[in-house]
């Protein structure tokens, strides 16, 4: 399979679907861990194809939507800060802080800018000189080396008037937090494909011996999907528990080396607060010591206050697979990609905002 047509053949799709419903014996509850898994689900009806008892449930794999609060009202802050631009990607400007989003806080004047790479942010920091940029760097391990090599390109240019405002997570302690949980009834999981082009998949070995949950690597086109649907269907009917790969064309056992090798010199492991999930020890990264001249939380004094999440907003209960977005009451009412509430509401990854664009407003 060379061509992306290939991928979304319905006869090759409808034909996956038919073993997948041959090896079921019971019914199995599997979460797909990214948000572009979950859109790729509705958008193309998977979830119509399967047979009944086999269930599908969303994970915390949207880094917009798990950005906590508190990290979005210091982008904020800073982008409200006299001589300081915050440069991010678009899909966080219309995320919801504790009071506002970038975009409005934009309309009101403050200094905000959308770039598609970290790079990007680097060539306004030459040329706005007499400006300190901040990039708010967000995202899984897929995105980290791009940020990695943009603060050492600001090293080598000798830039002081660039930093990055870290709110990068680590899918696997995420995963093992859930799976971890007294009400978790997680029992497959398919992995992102695009997380383990960079990262690999030997992480995820020890959480499924642990946990007896297999785990299948995934790409994102149906039937890719179905494939890893089907591979995570015969582990389960064979009580087995392995990490399997249906995306061998793009994702190797040990990732991608140079990269990793990157971002391991420059970022180290930190506890990090997950939006509507709480604390996850590990989950996050900062830059080292060496580099964290580059840190914005270091150069500038930000506000550091715990702020509380909205009390209608269950996206915690949907980051976490115990809820779809259609169980919450506000979905499609008073939460909408016009005024959510939740960041999975207005991301292009949200597991809300795809459930919204694709009509699914119940079971």
């Amino acid at each position: 399979m060379k061509h992306l047509d290939e991928y979304r053949d319905s006869g090759r799709a409808r034909a996956l679907a038919a073993e997948i419903a041959r090896a079921m014996t019971r019914p199995w509850r599997i979460m797909e861990i990214c948000g572009g898994q979950t859109h790729a689900i509705l958008r193309f009806g998977i979830g119509e194809l399967l047979p009944p008892g086999l269930e599908l449930v969303h994970g915390p794999g949207c880094p917009v939507c798990v950005t906590p609060l508190e990290l979005i009202d210091r982008a904020i802050e800073l982008a409200q800060t006299s001589g300081v631009v915050l440069a991010s990607f678009g899909d966080m400007l219309r995320v919801p802080g504790s009071k506002t989003d970038l975009l409005a806080a934009r309309a009101r004047g403050a200094q905000v800018a959308m770039v598609y790479s970290p790079l990007e942010a680097v060539r306004l920091a030459v040329q706005k000189q007499d400006r300190q940029i901040v990039f708010f760097a967000v995202g899984f391990e897929t995105t980290v080396p791009g940020v990695a090599l943009a603060v050492r390109e600001a090293r080598q240019l000798g830039l002081r008037n660039f930093s990055i405002l870290s709110a990068h997570v680590l899918v696997p302690p995420a995963l093992r937090a859930i799976l971890g949980s007294p009400q978790s009834r997680i029992q497959g999981v398919l992995a992102a494909g695009h997380v383990c082009t960079v990262e690999g998949y030997e992480d995820y070995e020890p959480i499924a011996a642990e946990f007896g949950v297999p785990v299948v690597v995934t790409g994102f086109e149906p039937v890719d999907l179905l494939q890893g649907i089907l591979l995570c269907v015969r582990q389960l009917e064979q009580g087995r528990a392995e990490v399997e790969n249906q995306y061998a064309r793009a994702v190797r056992r040990e990732g991608n080396r140079e990269a990793k090798a990157l971002v391991r010199e420059m970022f180290e492991p930190v506890d990090r607060k997950w939006r509507g999930i709480g604390v996850i020890p590990s989950s996050g990264l900062a830059l080292r010591p060496a580099w964290r001249e580059f840190d914005a939380e270091a150069r500038f004094a930000l506000s550091t206050g715990a702020v509380e999440e909205p009390s209608e907003c269950i996206s915690g209960l949907v980051l976490q697979g115990a809820k779809k977005p259609y169980e919450c009451a506000a979905f499609a009412t008073r939460c909408t990609p016009e005024r959510p509430l939740g960041a999975p509401m207005v991301s292009s990854e949200g597991a809300c905002a795809a459930y919204y664009r694709y009509g699914r407003h119940h079971a």
